[in-house]
């Protein structure tokens, strides 16, 4: 096993202490205590998402859908339940059950009205429900009805025409990209990319690399640059949305989409800017962007915590170099001395989030310094909170996110490529994939890889050492038996051949068998024997009216795979026979349930059940808490990035 030299463990330490990660929790999954802490106060403070919004309490509108944002990224690196559910009992708040959306004011056309959508499609992602199917559809078929400038820029309300306003990009896109994953529409990219590359092209000031907050094509408001139509100031949020759109909207962007090194481009451009007019002394950033320290500025919390997640998540994914992540360790530790509050209940609150921020309009709003820095602030804003839970849902995976930079994992969606129709009547892969939210999907575990930054791809074929070679980490799970895929595809001695020669050249190779009823066994034993792995074809630990017991297996610390120990469940699985050069990772009651074999540069690791899906780990569901899947699922990935080349 590769462990970390000394001055790697150091760096991981000192990051752990800047961002606010608990670095000696017991277990592979780090918790940002204060972002857990504000999710956990803010549930209690409006149950339901149920917020005491600027303009329309409890309604449907932007503010709560990007606390929800900040909500589900809490959900996606905790694992917490509770955080689902309380996104989906806020959604059910206007979703009917025919799909038709309470409180949504179509005539307004108005991008602001979009972003709620993002927390409909993730719960449709995750329940399969067609209700939240109809009310994502409704909210993207608005879209299409949004007026646009000359240059095809949305109008970012009715009332505001032939004006793009930054806030619209994280208003819609982000949505717009989910949406188009998930209902197979890659079209729409070339449209989404245009709307942020306008904005690229006429908002960004040469002199200063920042985005002004407005546009207005037709040069008639008051605001607006008679030359260049755009507003007098670099406004902070404004910045912010901008900035939280291009590292969002790149999660959903095909890799091999024409427009994405172009997105990457601007997003690097950005960060520049962000880290540029970040305050030297402070660490934090300005209500306007440019003049810090002019009398009447204030550093601002919504957009600090903005740019820590832009940057941060930038980072991690490979967008933007290892460099501007000191930037957001500073600022976050920044905020939290800054903005964050302890009251005498144990609640914590978030100061320091300015209410609004527009153009035009009644009473009129000139978008001069005067304006921006007359806008008051307040405790527990929506959108502050939102963008400080995003914030910490980075900072929590910031200590890890470099170990895996440059590296693929790549499941396989060949063996087991089973299909489902979603609520638009298409067919899907699903079943043990990255992009499956539902129980049966493996969105948790690529998560888990996501913590060290390491790159997601499946593979959809048959597999050849050139597909092998794009990969450091290939994953087999469950191969189809004809109830489970009526057309499998079952292993070859092509495959074996190309699997084993990419082992041998130092390959890591997950398998994660099933039990008979699930799995094919015959087939898929020609390759794995090929390294001492004989899975066979019995049925273990049946479990009957959810006795847990009986699908629990203990994991101790220290197995050479796993740092930690875990409390797995493994319900209906085969067993292990092994030869060399195969050793047993975890034998329990006499059978092999986890196994490890050296081969050439290479290392297979083999389960005897995908234990580490969905269903029992992102902890929405009816297993009891004190099974750690997620943990196991990082503690897992962690080690499989430790071994890659």
């Amino acid at each position: 096993m590769r462990f970390l030299g000394a001055a790697a463990l150091g760096a991981l330490v000192a990051v752990q202490a800047i961002s606010g990660v608990d670095a000696k929790a017991e277990g592979a999954l780090k918790i940002d205590q204060a972002s857990a802490k504000m999710a956990e106060s803010i549930m209690k403070e409006w149950p339901k998402a149920a917020v005491a919004t600027e303009n329309r309490p409890s309604n449907w509108g932007y503010e709560e859908g990007v606390l929800l944002d900040g909500i589900a990224a809490q959900w996606h690196t905790t694992a917490n339940g509770d955080e689902f559910r309380y996104i989906k009992a806020a959604v059910d708040k206007y979703v009917t059950d025919d799909g038709s959306i309470r409180n949504y004011h179509p005539d307004a056309h108005s991008l602001d009205e979009i972003e709620l959508g993002r927390s409909v499609l993730l719960v449709y992602r995750v329940t399969q429900q067609p209700k939240y199917y109809k009310a994502a559809k409704y909210v993207h078929d608005q879209l299409a009805l949004q007026p646009r400038t000359a240059s095809g820029g949305y109008w970012h309300k009715k009332i505001y025409p032939n004006q793009m306003w930054l806030d619209g990009a994280y208003m819609a896109e982000p949505f717009r990209a989910e949406y188009a994953v998930t209902f197979q529409q890659p079209e729409e990219f070339k449209d989404i990319t245009k709307q942020l590359l306008l904005m690229d092209q006429h908002m960004r000031d040469p002199k200063t690399g920042l985005l002004r907050h407005g546009w207005d094509e037709s040069k008639e408001m008051k605001w607006a640059d008679p030359k260049t139509g755009l507003s007098p100031e670099a406004w902070g949020r404004a910045m912010g949305w901008y900035a939280m759109a291009l590292v969002d909207v790149l999660d959903w962007l095909p890799a091999d989409s024409p427009e994405r090194p172009e997105l990457i481009r601007v997003l690097n451009q950005t960060a520049k800017a962000i880290v540029k007019y970040q305050d030297k002394k402070t660490g934090l950033w300005w209500q306007v962007l440019d003049q810090g320290g002019r009398k009447g500025n204030f550093p601002e919390a919504s957009a600090s915590s903005m740019f820590v997640y832009a940057l941060a998540k930038g980072v991690r994914m490979g967008y933007l170099p290892q460099s501007d992540l000191a930037p957001a360790l500073r600022g976050w530790s920044a905020i939290r001395t800054t903005f964050v509050k302890t009251g005498p209940d144990g609640m914590t609150s978030l100061e320091g989030t300015v209410k609004v921020g527009g153009l035009g309009g009644s009473p009129y709003r000139s978008g001069t310094f005067d304006y921006y820095v007359g806008e008051k602030t307040r405790t527990n804003d929506a959108k502050g909170i939102g963008a400080f839970l995003l914030a910490g849902s980075e900072m929590a995976q910031a200590p890890t996110e470099k170990m895996g930079q440059g590296k693929t994992v790549m499941v396989d969606a060949w063996f087991n490529s089973q299909t489902r129709k979603n609520a638009a009547g298409q067919t899907e892969l699903f079943h043990y994939k990255w992009d499956d939210d539902a129980n049966s999907g493996f969105a948790f575990f690529g998560r888990a890889f996501q913590r060290y930054g390491v790159k997601l791809a499946t593979l959809k074929t048959a597999p050849t050492i050139a597909d092998l070679k794009k990969a450091q980490v290939y994953i087999l799970v469950s191969p189809d038996i004809p109830a489970k895929n009526p057309n499998p595809h079952y292993m070859d001695k092509a495959s074996g051949d190309a699997i084993e020669a990419w082992v041998k050249a130092g390959g890591v190779l997950i398998l994660m068998q099933n039990d008979k009823t699930n799995s094919e066994f015959d087939h898929f034993n020609t390759m794995s024997e090929r390294f001492g792995m004989h899975f066979n074809a019995v049925l273990r630990n049946t479990v009957e009216n959810n006795n847990w017991p009986q699908g629990t297996v203990m994991i101790p610390k220290g197995t050479g795979i796993f740092e930690y120990p875990h409390k797995a469940y493994l319900k209906e699985i085969s067993t292990i026979t092994l030869s060399a050069p195969a050793k047993s990772v975890l034998t329990d009651k006499g059978d092999v349930l986890m196994a490890v074999s050296k081969v050439g540069k290479g290392i297979v690791f083999a389960v005897v059940d995908p234990w580490i899906y969905n269903e029992y780990v992102d902890r929405r569901n009816k297993l009891p808490l004190d099974f750690d899947g997620y943990d196991a699922a990082i503690d897992l990935a962690g080690w499989a990035v430790r071994q890659s080349k």
